[in-house]
């Protein structure tokens, strides 16, 4: 490390949006001086490389919201990127599945929310047409969209970090910004004894935005709630029961998309995930405890009045996640022929769910200016994957205005 050296630019956070912005403001502004700060021994160990490796296309939201518009832009921006990269990908298509005439309208509501996004290629199908796209699963009509695809998003974190590099950006492993201090002209990120300077700051930090926004002076609120999503795996014999992806028609009261079937890059199908608080920022077990993360959650107002309201779809959840019979059952209702033995345990990821005081769900991207030079990313939740390029771009626009105003 360069201790004498004051850096342009510091980004906090080795995952897909800091390492998207980071190779975008290179691109951009190559005379810059950049260095990434992550407190893992490598990129993308989190929700970045633990998400379920889906493109999404843009169906599942609001019309005009940054999500939709930064989601559609964005997946064209990645297939583009991968092309150019020779990075693996699949475009398997993926239907949104209707198993009971109340579930119709809501369907019908995401096809024409799809439209309005500008999802390529989306088609409202019948109960026919869905089993001659996906033979065994049952549904008496679907949303298909054939753009929906699958990657390696680990993959792709380490194209953009090479990228980085290969321009003459840092990257300093091992470090935990344990404290923020800000002046006039100069940002100093310490960790353990160790100091960096930097005239502006970014703060990619996913689950751990909240903490490191008040750090700088931040606003208190919204806090990031965790939810632990489990997978389960379809071993190898029952993997041809899915071609592409399966999912069901959301709650639109949840930021969740329900239980899913969805094939990997390497061959695996991924079942699920539920969605159970997590009592720690990085439990990715039922057993993993973390006290003090534990106990920010559960004396947050906003949390006790969502609990307060759902309680019961908590406990379902909860009670999927300790049944494996109970898990299964529910997948069963999408794919009949699936069987209990035909699962077995699989991976875990954890989601930075945004949740304001009142109990209400940050919905959109989130971005907070915290003085004249720092800027956090507050709330980058699914589809932020997807749409990371994109998000770059905007994360880049805001930037430029900081420096050059």
């Amino acid at each position: 490390m360069r201790e004498t050296t004051k850096y342009d630019i510091a980004i906090i956070g080795g995952g897909i949006i800091g390492l998207s912005a980071a190779r975008i403001l290179l691109n951009k502004r190559p005379k810059l001086q950049i260095a990434i700060l992550e407190k893992e021994k490598r990129i993308a160990m989190h929700q970045s490389g633990r998400n379920s490796g889906v493109i999404h296309s843009g169906v599942y939201y609001e019309p005009k919201s940054e999500k939709a518009r930064l989601c559609v832009k964005g997946s064209k921006e990645l297939y583009r990127f991968c092309e150019r990269k020779g990075i693996p990908f699949k475009k398997i298509g993926k239907v949104i599945v209707a198993l009971k005439e109340p579930e119709q309208m809501g369907l019908e509501q995401l096809f024409e929310r799809g439209k309005e996004n500008g999802v390529e290629g989306i088609r409202l199908i019948d109960g026919k047409e869905l089993r001659q796209i996906e033979p065994y699963a049952a549904g008496l009509s679907a949303v298909y969209c054939p753009e929906t695809g699958i990657v390696d998003f680990i993959r792709v974190c380490e194209s953009f970090l090479e990228e980085f590099k290969s321009q003459g950006g840092e990257i300093f492993f091992h470090w935990e910004a344990k404290k923020i201090h800000c002046n006039k002209n100069n940002i100093a990120i310490m960790s353990e004894g160790r100091k960096i300077q930097s005239k502006y700051l970014l703060i990619c930090a996913g689950v751990y935005s909240d903490r490191l926004a008040q750090l700088c002076g931040g606003r208190e609120t919204p806090k990031v709630i965790p939810f632990r999503g489990d997978y389960l795996l379809l071993k190898k014999s029952a993997r041809p029961l899915v071609r592409g992806l399966i999912y069901p028609v959301p709650d639109p009261r949840f930021p969740f998309l329900g239980v899913h079937f969805t094939p990997r890059m390497d061959g695996e199908v991924w079942l699920g995930p539920n969605a159970v608080l997590a009592f720690g920022r990085e439990s990715y077990s039922f057993c993993q405890w973390n006290f003090k993360d534990a106990m920010e959650t559960l004396s947050y107002p906003g949390f006790l009045r969502l609990a307060g309201k759902y309680w019961r779809t908590g406990m379902m959840e909860l009670y999927r996640d300790l049944f494996k019979s109970a898990y299964t059952k529910e997948l069963k209702r999408y794919l009949p022929d699936i069987k209990n033995g035909d699962c077995e345990y699989g991976a875990s990821g954890i989601r930075a769910q945004t949740l304001n005081e009142d109990g209400s769900l940050v919905e959109d991207f989130l971005f907070e200016q915290i003085g004249d030079r720092i800027l956090c990313v507050r709330n980058a939740p699914s589809p932020a994957a997807t749409s990371s390029l994109a998000i770059g771009e905007v994360i880049l626009e805001k930037l430029v205005r900081l420096i050059e105003n």
